[in-house]
Parts: C-alpha cells; structure tokens; sequence
C-alpha cells in the first residue's frame, strides 16, 4: 500500500524522496547540514553590520541634539540617545520583546529606576522605556567606540568602581539630575546575573532615593539572557518581558531605614520574576539557602 500523505509538506517530503537519485540525496543532505549552521552566524553578522551603522549615524545626530537642548537636565538629548537604543532592539529579528505598565503619568516627575540585570542586551531593551533617564554605569562603558562619545553628551553617569571617592561623584551628579526632574537608572546588582536569578542589591540607589525623597521605581527584565550571551558574539532568539512595577514610596523614610527600603523593593521584583516563571521566589533568589536533596 502506498504511503498516506498529509498536506504539502508531506508532499514536498515525498517528492523529494521519490525524485532525488541516490548520490545526489547524499549531497543535498551535506550541504544542508554544513549550510545549516552558518545562517545563525550570517544573521549575527548582518545584524551587528546593521547596528554599527546605526551607531555611525547617530553619533553626529547626538552631537547636534546635544547642542539644541537648553534643559539644564539635558533631557531631549538624552532621550535622543536612548532611541538608538531601542533602533538596534529593532534591526535584531532575534529578538522579540513586550513591554508592560510603561506609561508613566508624568516622566518629569523624577524616579530612582532599578532593574535587575541579565545580559548586555538588556541596556538597548530598557533604553526603550519612552523615558528619559540617566544611567549611572562603569566608567569602562565610556571605552566603546561611539557609544562612550554618545553617553558623555546625552550626560550619563559613570563611576570607577575601584575608586571610592569616584562613587561619591556619581552620587552628587544623580540628587543634581533629580532636582532637574530627570530619573537615574541602577543595576542595583552592580553586575550581570550569572545564572538567571536574583543576587544582592547595593545599597546606592536606596540610599539616594531616601536622601531625595524620590520613589523608587523597580523594573523587571526576563528573557535577555538568552539574547546575547556572556562572551559571544551570536544574537540567540529571545523572547524578552519587561515589566515597569509600581513606584515605591520614600515619603518620611530615613537613612537608617535603607536596608529596609532595598529589601522590599529587591523582594518585590523576586517575586514578580518566580510569578513569570512559575516557580517559587526560593528558585530565583541567589541568596536563597541551598536546598538539599530529598
């Protein structure tokens, strides 16, 4: 009896079994499984093409948003840079990425933003918040070709994480931001998540929020580990949520009232990460105690 076929692509299956003589079956199989692995690697390649040229471009773009914006914050030019941010999201087709609870009511209204951090790609994904906000990052960022060039003029703020008194600096650079009504951005994890789960959180951003009297807004970001991995070049498929949380007060609070302040916030965005994977708050807290085998 001859074999049933379902649909066309059965059909296309068959044909090829029936129409392809031995030895040339034999060669279409090697070149499809040499072929095969080199189209990740093209589409990494034509996506990293894509995104210098973008950052070419955008260079002299900054430049001269840079020198239209009057606001003492620097604000239009530093959302003019976070666009190219969200461009380079964009020309990835790897990438897919959703946004929730982004429409913030006032953005003027400054915030001290915190977000967890898994990979690189993170910064261009958050850099696509229709906000303006600094990000305070390590002094090596100010090393990459144009996009040190573009974080000095849209005002970003860096810090030598082996010099003290360099973090001091970024601190009086973040209060002088927020009293010009633009928000700061923290990794308050200070580095990429090794594993996917969430570590222990510096205390700066909190400390700043406190002295300021500035809501903290958390952010969560799940999915971008798998966007660009630690080391690599290649852009992996990645489907990427990003979730603006509610503000969290710091209305009365006092230094001394910090380690409170970031344990809260730190378990709030635990538990909306375990929520989305479906898995216990114990599964992505890095400092949760080992669990031992049954």
């Amino acid at each position: 009896m001859p074999p049933v076929i379902h649909g066309s692509r059965d059909i296309r299956s068959a044909a090829v079994a029936i129409e392809t003589p031995g030895p040339a079956r034999a060669f279409l199989d090697f070149t499809t499984a040499l072929t095969m692995p080199l189209l990740p690697r093209l589409e990494s390649a034509v996506t990293w093409v894509g995104i210098v040229a973008l950052m070419v471009l955008w260079v002299p773009m900054t430049v001269v948003a840079r020198l239209m914006d009057k606001d003492p914050g620097l604000y239009q030019c530093g959302r003019f840079f976070r666009r190219l941010g969200h461009a380079m999201a964009k020309v990835n087709r790897a990438w897919r990425v959703e946004v929730e609870g982004a429409d913030l009511e006032n953005p003027r209204n400054p915030y001290v933003v915190v977000a967890n951090h898994l990979a690189l790609a993170d910064i261009p994904i958050l850099c696509g918040l229709p906000w303006e906000m600094k990000w305070v990052a390590k002094k090596e960022l100010l090393k990459m070709p144009f996009i040190g060039t573009m974080m000095r003029l849209a005002g970003d703020i860096t810090v030598d994480r082996s010099n003290r008194a360099s973090g001091g600096r970024a601190m009086v650079a973040a209060r002088r931001y927020l009293r010009q009504k633009v928000s700061v951005m923290f990794f308050p994890e200070g580095t990429r998540s090794p594993d996917g789960r969430l570590y222990a959180f510096n205390d700066g951003a909190f400390r700043l929020a406190i002295q300021t009297q500035v809501p903290v807004l958390p952010l969560v970001i799940d999915g971008s580990q798998d966007a660009l991995p630690r080391g690599g070049w290649r852009f992996g498929a990645a489907n990427v949520r990003v979730r603006v949380l509610r503000p969290v007060s710091t209305a009365g609070l006092k230094p001394k009232d910090a380690d409170a302040l970031k344990a809260r916030v730190r378990g709030i965005m635990a538990d909306h990460l375990a929520r989305w994977r479906g898995v216990t708050r114990e599964c992505v807290d890095g400092l949760a105690p080992a669990t031992a085998p049954a």
